[in-house]
C-alpha cells in the first residue's frame, strides 16, 4: 500500500521540509531480489577476549564472499559491523563493546547490520557471567533505535555447542532478507545442522500455509514456493477463487477448510498422508479481527477470535506432534504467526492480543516437544504491516502506526515471509521457541 508520507519526504522539496521542521525521514529499504549479493559492502569483525565464535563467522563471511575487515578504516563505510562478544564474563568487560562500536557505529552504511553475538545469560553457572551477557540485550536494542538510514542491531544467542548452528541465522540478519527486523534477541541450540542449496533451500520440501489467499499468507506462499518448497495453500471454502489463483500462480494446490472444525486436524493430518506422502512446514497465518471494548465485545466476538487465532493452531500441532499416524516428518517446522498486539496490547483488541499472546505462549511450551519430534516451532509477531486491512485504518492511527518504529515507516507482508523462510530453512535447526518480532522495532519498547 502507498505511503504518501513517504514518497513526500524523497522528493527535493520534501527533503528540505523534513530537515526544517525536524520530521522523520523514512529511509527506503533495501530488501532481497534474485542475484544480489547476501551483504553488499564491507563487513568489520571484531571479538572479545577468549571468544568462541570466530571460526563461525569466519566460514559464513568466506561463503558468501563478503569483504571482511578485522581493522576499521578511517572513512570507510561498512554494510556489517559483527561482534562477538561470548567471551565477556563481567560487566567491566562489557566496555569491550563501547572499544569496537563507539569509533565505528557512525561508519555504518545505509541499511547496514549490527549484530552482536553471545551466549544464553542461563547457560552461565557464574552469576557475573550471567550478568554480562544479559547486559547485551540492553546496548543491542538501544544501539537499534540510534541507528539511522534503515540500518538494524540483533543480538544472536548461541549456546555452547551450537556453534556450527550459526550460519543460517547469520545469512538471514546480513541479508535484505531482514529489513524489518531489528532489536530482536535470536537463540540457537545445538542441532544436526544438514547441507542445503542457498538458491532453494526447500527444494523437495512440502509446506502447508494457512490464511494464504490474500496479504501476508499469499507473500508466505510466494517466498516459500521461490525458496524450492510446493505449497498447499489452506483457506475457508468462501476465499476459494483467490486461494486458486494464488496457487496456481506458485504452482501449488489448495485445501479449502475451515480450520476451527472439529475435525479439521485431523482432515489435515489425512490430507497430507494421502497426497503428498508426508508433511515438512505449517505455517499458521490464518487469523481474524472482531474488534469491540472489553465492555462492549460479544461472547461471540470473543469465542470466534480465539477458536481461529489459537485454539485451532493448537488442535492442528498437537495432531501433528503426536507420536504415531502424523504425516509431520523429521526435521518439521512449525511457524505460528502471533502479533505485537499479544505483547503490548491494543485498545478494542482483548480478544485478538490475547489469541496472539496465546500463539506465543503455545511456541514457547512447545518447543521441547517439538525438539523430542526432530521439529522446531517458533513464531513471527508482525507489526504494522502495509496490507488491506491496514490501509482501511483511520489516516491518522495509520500514520502513528507507520512512524512509532526505528524505521519510521510500514512493513511489508514479504517482511513477514522472509522471517518465515529464514524458520523453514532446514539449516536453521537450531532455531527453536524463537519469537520474532517483525516491526522495525518499537519506539515505545522492544
Amino acid at each position: 500500500m502507498a505511503d504518501r508520507y513517504q514518497q513526500f519526504t524523497q522528493s527535493p522539496i520534501g527533503r528540505q521540509v523534513v530537515k526544517r521542521l525536524g520530521l522523520p525521514a523514512p529511509t527506503p529499504l533495501r530488501r532481497h531480489r534474485a542475484g544480489d549479493p547476501v551483504v553488499a559492502g564491507p563487513v568489520l569483525i571484531g571479538s572479545a577476549p577468549d571468544s568462541r565464535l570466530g571460526d563461525a563467522i569466519a566460514t559464513t563471511t568466506k561463503d558468501i564472499r563478503a569483504q571482511v575487515r578485522h581493522t576499521p578504516i578511517e572513512g570507510e563505510r561498512y554494510a556489517a559491523l559483527i561482534f562477538d562478544a561470548t567471551g565477556i564474563s563481567t560487566s567491566t568487560q562489557l566496555r569491550e563493546l563501547h572499544e569496537f562500536f563507539g569509533p565505528t557505529i557512525r561508519q555504518t552504511d545505509r541499511g547496514g547490520r549490527l549484530i552482536v553475538l553471545g551466549t544464553p545469560p542461563e547457560a552461565h553457572p557464574d552469576p557475573r557471567a550471567a550478568t554480562a551477557q544479559r547486559a547485551l540485550e540492553g546496548f543491542v536494542r538501544t544501539a537499534g533505535k540510534e541507528l539511522k538510514r534503515g540500518a538494524t542491531a540483533q543480538l544472536v544467542h548461541v549456546a555452547e555447542g551450537a556453534e556450527h548452528a550459526l550460519d543460517s541465522t547469520l545469512r538471514f540478519l546480513l541479508s535484505a532478507k531482514s529489513a524489518y527486523v531489528s532489536g530482536q534477541v535470536i537463540r540457537i541450540g545445538p542441532a544436526e545442522i544438514p547441507e542445503v542449496d542457498w538458491e532453494q533451500p526447500l527444494r523437495d520440501k512440502i509446506a502447508l500455509v494457512t490464511g494464504a489467499s490474500r496479504g501476508i499468507g499469499e507473500s508466505i506462499a510466494e517466498t516459500l514456493a521461490r525458496d524450492g518448497a510446493h505449497v498447499v495453500c489452506l483457506d475457508v471454502p468462501a476465499q476459494g477463487g483467490e486461494l486458486a489463483e494464488v496457487a496456481n500462480r506458485i504452482g501449488g494446490t489448495t485445501l479449502q477448510l475451515d480450520i476451527t472444525a472439529e475435525d479439521a486436524a485431523d482432515r489435515i493430518a489425512e490430507h497430507f498422508a494421502q497426497r503428498h506422502d508426508g508433511l515438512d512446514i505449517v505455517v499458521h497465518n490464518a487469523g481474524i479481527t472482531r474488534d469491540k471494548t472489553i465492555g462492549r465485545m460479544t461472547p461471540q466476538q470473543w469465542d470466534a477470535v480465539l477458536a481461529v487465532n489459537l485454539t485451532a493452531q493448537e488442535r492442528i500441532n498437537e495432531r501433528l506432534l503426536a507420536k504415531s499416524k502424523s504425516p509431520l516428518r523429521t526435521g518439521g517446522r512449525i511457524v505460528g504467526v502471533a502479533s505485537i498486539s499479544g505483547i503490548a496490547g491494543n485498545v478494542g483488541q482483548a480478544n485478538y492480543a490475547a489469541s496472539k499472546a496465546g500463539v506465543i505462549g503455545h511456541v514457547r511450551s512447545t518447543a521441547g516437544i517439538a525438539a523430542d519430534r526432530g521439529a522446531t516451532i517458533n513464531a513471527v509477531a508482525p507489526g504494522f504491516i502495509e496490507t488491506r486491512m491496514t490501509a482501511a485504518i483511520p489516516l491518522f492511527v495509520r500514520e502513528a502506526g507507520r512512524r512509532m518504529n526505528s524505521m519510521s515507516q510500514g512493513g511489508q507482508p514479504v517482511d513477514v515471509a522472509e522471517t518465515i523462510a529464514w524458520f523453514a530453512n532446514p539449516a536453521s535447526a537450531g532455531v527453536n521457541g524463537n519469537v520474532v518480532r517483525v516491526c522495525g522495532q518499537s519506539l515505545l519498547g522492544a
